[in-house]
């Protein structure tokens, strides 16, 4: 309750979480939202103005722009999220073994993340997309590979800093197994660093997968996605710019508000931040998500 009476209180970060909210809705609903089928051809209306039955026009073989854009919702932001969601599994796994336990896990287990994080996060999707082919699924499985480092990071530096709390060591002393003490004690204060690196994170990923889409690397013909309509749309762009401009907004619209989201859920989650003596983890954490963006 509190986190949603900051948002509430924080018009942007507000009006962020309805977009980004809306967005994902508007994914799911697609097959009842879109006026037409995505894939329907019809070179009668090829590259036609907005009318009342299409209302973003046609592309270059005919086909409602605004059915397409709604279907391209579920590859460019669902299924990332999705990596996502399994990139921030993997990392709280690792990073709650590595900070609870400590010792040779913790070495062994941040030696691997190292080993990781010393290749460029985008050469490396690059790399994994060049062996495994063409194809958004290939490009999701590259991201949950290389991805959960950063995760795991963050919530070892969280677990680390509360690990050795009187609480928890009462809840130690109290029989309490490892387990126990990690859903109770030390998620909730890791929650905060997660919620707001996967907010900044998950906009890297839709700019990644668009940019790859638009090479030719992503989802691939006759589907449906921002980054492939884009590339269709470019090679007429100076003569019929038309179609290039419902998903180069959408994608700057959405990437805009997960990470407006991300600045507000770190006020949001810990309204104190900036005033305690919490910002050299604040500092930390910026960094993480920082050197997450550029790789």
């Amino acid at each position: 309750m509190r986190v949603l009476r900051n948002l509430w209180n924080d018009k942007l970060g507000m009006t962020a979480l309805l977009v980004a909210a809306a967005t994902q809705l508007a994914g799911i609903c697609a097959p009842w939202l879109a006026p037409h089928d995505p894939l329907a051809v019809n070179m009668k209306l090829r590259y036609a103005s907005p009318s009342w039955s299409h209302w973003l026009g046609n592309d270059q073989l005919g086909r409602c722009l605004l059915s397409r854009l709604l279907y391209g919702i579920r590859p460019s932001v669902l299924w990332v999220m999705l990596a996502l969601i399994v990139s921030v599994a993997i990392g709280a796994l690792v990073g709650f073994a590595a900070g609870f336990f400590r010792g040779w896990v913790d070495a062994a287990l941040m030696r691997i993340c190292d080993v990781m994080l010393a290749f460029p996060g985008y050469v490396m999707t690059l790399a994994i997309v060049g062996m495994l082919g063409p194809g958004l699924d290939n490009i999701l499985i590259a991201f949950a590979a290389m991805k959960w480092p950063w995760f795991a990071r963050v919530i070892r530096t969280s677990v680390l800093q509360y690990s050795d709390s009187d609480y928890i060591k009462f809840a130690r002393l109290s029989g309490s197994g490892p387990l126990r003490i990690i859903r109770k004690h030390l998620f909730p204060v890791a929650f905060a660093d997660v919620a707001v690196l996967s907010s900044s994170s998950l906009g890297s990923m839709i700019l990644q997968v668009s940019g790859l889409s638009f090479l030719g690397l992503g989802i691939q013909a006759p589907h449906a996605e921002w980054g492939m309509m884009l590339s269709e749309a470019s090679e007429v762009m100076f003569t019929r710019p038309e179609p290039m401009l419902a998903p180069g907004l959408a994608v700057i619209v959405v990437v805009s508000a997960f990470n407006f989201l991300a600045d507000t859920l770190q006020t949001a989650l810990d309204p104190k931040l900036i005033s305690s003596g919490k910002k050299q983890r604040q500092r930390e954490v910026e960094a993480v998500a920082y050197e997450y963006t550029r790789g």
